[in-house]
C-alpha cells in the first residue's frame, strides 16, 4: 500500500485550505474585496508625516483667532453708533462758529446798512441795503467819488431821523482842496468836476468857496437839493468815517456795484 501520510514537518491540508485551492492556488489567492484599494507604502506615509507635523505646530494668526469675521453679503458691516448728544454738541460749536465769525466780519471786515432817507437818491433809495468795507481807509486814503459811512456829526440831531447814527454821503473833496459851487455847478482847486452819478439838470446850491482842512473831507447826498450834509455841519472827520460802500445787494432787482 502507498503511504498517503505527509511526510514529516508538512501540514496536512485540511478542508479548510482545500476550499481556498480551489480558487486559485494553495495560498488561496481569493479575491477579497480590501485587496483592490490602495494603501501608501511606508515611504509616502513618512513623507506625510512632516506636512501633518509642521500644520499642528504652525503657530495660530491674528487673523485665525483674535480678527473678526470679513462682513459677507448676509452680514453688514458694523458702524459705530453716534450719540444724540454728541451731535447735538456738535451744532451747538457749528452754530457758535457761525456767529463768532459773523460778529469778527461785522466788526473788522464788511457791514451791511440800510438807507433811511432820500438824501443819496437816485443812486440810493429809501430801504435799499448797503455793504460796507471797513478795512478799505486803513490800506489806501479816501478818493473822491466814494460813497462813504460815517458817525453822525454832533449838533446834527434834530427831524424825524434823530435816531439814527450813521450817515452816507459821497465825498466830493478832500483835505487839501478848495471846493466852490458856481451857478448850480461844483468847482474843486477850480475846475468843473465832472459828476455822472447826478441826474442831468441837477443843481447844486448854498456851497461857498471853502478850503477842506487836512484831516477832514467834504460830503454831499446825491439828492442836492433835499440833503443834510457838509454844506450844512461842514467837512467831517476821516476818524469818524466807517467805511466804503462798495456794492448795493438789496433789491436783488438793482444790485450793483457804488
Amino acid at each position: 500500500m502507498r503511504d498517503a501520510s505527509p511526510p514529516p514537518g508538512r501540514r496536512s491540508p485540511g478542508p479548510r485550505h482545500l476550499a481556498a485551492g480551489a480558487n486559485g492556488g494553495p495560498d488561496g489567492d481569493r479575491a477579497y474585496p480590501d485587496r483592490d484599494r490602495a494603501y501608501p507604502g511606508p515611504q509616502a506615509r513618512a513623507r506625510t508625516r512632516p506636512a501633518a507635523a509642521a500644520a499642528s505646530a504652525a503657530p495660530a494668526t491674528a487673523e485665525d483667532d483674535d480678527a473678526p469675521p470679513a462682513a459677507g453679503p448676509h452680514q453688514p458691516e458694523h458702524r459705530p453708533h453716534r450719540s444724540l448728544g454728541r451731535t447735538v454738541l456738535e451744532w451747538v460749536a457749528v452754530i457758535l462758529g457761525g456767529i463768532v465769525i459773523a460778529l469778527v466780519v461785522e466788526a473788522f471786515l464788511v457791514q451791511a446798512f440800510w438807507i433811511p432817507s432820500v438824501s443819496m437818491s437816485p443812486t440810493l433809495e429809501v430801504g435799499d441795503r448797503v455793504l460796507v468795507n471797513k478795512l478799505s481807509y486803513k490800506l489806501h486814503d479816501v478818493h473822491r467819488g466814494d460813497v462813504v459811512v460815517f458817525s453822525r456829526p454832533k449838533g446834527t440831531e434834530s427831524g424825524p431821523d434823530d435816531n439814527i447814527k450813521d450817515l452816507i454821503k459821497r465825498v466830493v473833496a478832500v483835505g487839501g482842496d478848495t471846493i466852490e459851487g458856481r451857478d448850480g455847478r461844483v468847482y474843486v482847486n477850480d475846475e468843473l468836476i465832472d459828476e455822472p452819478y447826478l441826474p442831468i439838470g441837477t443843481r447844486t446850491d448854498d456851497l461857498n468857496r471853502q478850503k477842506v482842512p487836512e484831516g477832514k473831507v467834504f460830503v454831499m447826498g446825491d439828492n442836492r437839493g433835499d440833503s443834510q450834509d457838509s454844506r450844512i455841519f461842514g467837512p467831517i472827520d476821516e476818524d469818524t468815517i466807517v467805511g466804503r460802500a462798495f456794492v448795493k445787494v438789496l433789491p436783488l432787482t438793482d444790485l450793483g456795484w457804488l
